[in-house]
């Protein structure tokens, strides 16, 4: 069984030459508590002058294996999706060892429990674009308390109700938009809210629009 520290809010990445460090998001619940049979993917921070930078580190990673996305939480979305996607494509396009048990998961420290936690995403195909009219769409802002409800504003904290109070002659598919230039950080938490959704097992929400 994998064995934890009880606070991991920095994963400590050390080579010959450096010491690097993910500072990994933080959230109040573990969705999955444990994984096995893993490899670590790393996705720092790193600026060169004016730019920011997401440094990827695979150099351990097994495709047959279970993925952990250990990603610094300081980035921006549009930088981290954009990595994110190719290492999924790596995966998705391997025949030889592929393994179709084997998930991806994001790791992030739970502040409550004091553990290190993961998300799961394996289904999730990302596309950099607006979703087409006519869609249901919960759209994510940077920095917002609000989220664009198919066109009306509603408080996260009140996201569920909201969506539920809603008489629907047919329970519409949800389609998912986060803003491009929200910190990792804030995607992730926005993830972890709408696991709040009876209605819908989060992994079979096959799109997420990135834009």
């Amino acid at each position: 069984m994998m064995k934890y520290f009880s606070l991991i809010f920095i994963i400590l990445l050390f080579s010959c030459e450096e010491k690097k460090d993910v500072l990994l998001p933080k959230a109040n619940v573990s969705i999955v508590k444990d994984v096995q049979d893993h490899s670590p993917i790393y996705i720092f921070f790193k600026t060169e002058g004016k730019d920011t930078i997401a440094d990827v580190n695979r150099n351990n990673s097994i495709i047959s294996t279970n993925w952990i996305f250990n990603i610094d939480k300081r980035l921006p979305l549009r930088l981290v999706i954009l990595q994110v996607i190719k290492l999924q494509e790596k995966k998705r396009g391997e025949k030889a060892h592929k393994n179709e048990k084997a998930e991806n998961y994001y790791s992030y420290a739970d502040s409550i429990g004091k553990n290190l936690a993961f998300l799961p995403f394996t289904k999730v195909y990302y596309k950099i674009e607006k979703p087409k009219e006519g869609s249901f769409v919960f759209h994510f802002k940077k920095g917002s308390d609000l989220v664009l409800m198919n066109e009306k504003e509603v408080k996260k904290s009140d996201l569920v109700e909201s969506f539920y109070k809603i008489k629907f002659e047919r329970t519409p598919k949800v389609i998912l938009l986060f803003d491009k230039n929200m910190s990792y950080q804030e995607y992730l938490q926005n993830k972890i809210l709408l696991r709040n959704f009876a209605v819908y097992n989060v992994e079979e929400m096959p799109k997420e629009f990135i834009f």
